[in-house]
């Protein structure tokens, strides 16, 4: 099951915008359980989901994931939300960034962190684990999967910072990327507003609610 990358310049722009931005941009959708976080905060990703479906303590699926991945794509790993081993770490890291591969997302543990944050390769996980795994069971690779609750589909677009990772259908990349632009202008506007001295409960229009339920505009200081 292949699917054909789209233009590289629209996970860039969804990359700036960030995932929380595109989360809300479409109507809130495809959100990753907040476990799923970035190594380090700095890390951002996005790029077209190559999914794997890995067994806990095992990581050959995953292994022959990155001699398949094509350069941009985004390792999605389900691996079972099992955090007590470390299917990837440093060296995987090393060869899928020597391939393009944009980084990884995995539900389970990666090890070996601190000198993949030093490489600079965006890894996102549930948790970090010193133990190792083996490579004798199969799993699956380019198959539907779940990750962190998510439902993710081979060429799904993956959008990753510190605020989490959320999940774009690959037919709502073109949708994705004009709302959250709108969603920005929208945004760089209400800033404009505030710092002309504008009440963000008036630009919100929360003073009818705010009044139903009897807050008091001003207070006591």
């Amino acid at each position: 099951m292949t699917t054909p990358h789209a233009d590289p310049t629209q996970y860039e722009r969804l990359r700036e915008f960030g995932a929380a931005t595109v989360h809300e941009a479409l109507g809130r959708i495809g959100a990753m359980h907040s476990s799923i976080k970035p190594l380090d905060p700095s890390m951002r990703v996005a790029g077209r989901a190559l999914t794997v479906d890995c067994t806990p303590l095992d990581n050959l699926a995953i292994q022959y994931a990155v001699t398949i991945a094509r350069p941009g794509d985004v390792l999605v790993v389900d691996a079972k939300a099992f955090v007590e081993s470390g299917p990837w770490g440093d060296v995987l890291s090393l060869y899928a960034q020597q391939q393009g591969i944009a980084g990884l997302v995995i539900d389970g543990s990666v090890r070996d962190s601190r000198d993949i944050v030093e490489m600079g390769f965006p890894v996102f996980s549930r948790g970090v684990c010193i133990e190792g795994t083996y490579k004798y069971q199969p799993g699956a690779v380019d198959v539907p999967i779940t990750c962190g609750g998510a439902i993710v589909n081979p060429g799904d677009i993956i959008i990753g910072d510190a605020d989490g990772v959320v999940v774009v259908p690959q037919s709502d990349l073109d949708r994705a990327v004009e709302l959250s632009a709108e969603r920005v202008r929208k945004e760089d506007e209400l800033r404009e507003q505030l710092r002309g001295g504008a009440a963000l409960a008036d630009l919100l229009g929360l003073r009818d609610r705010l009044d139903e339920f009897g807050y008091e505009r001003t207070r006591d200081r």
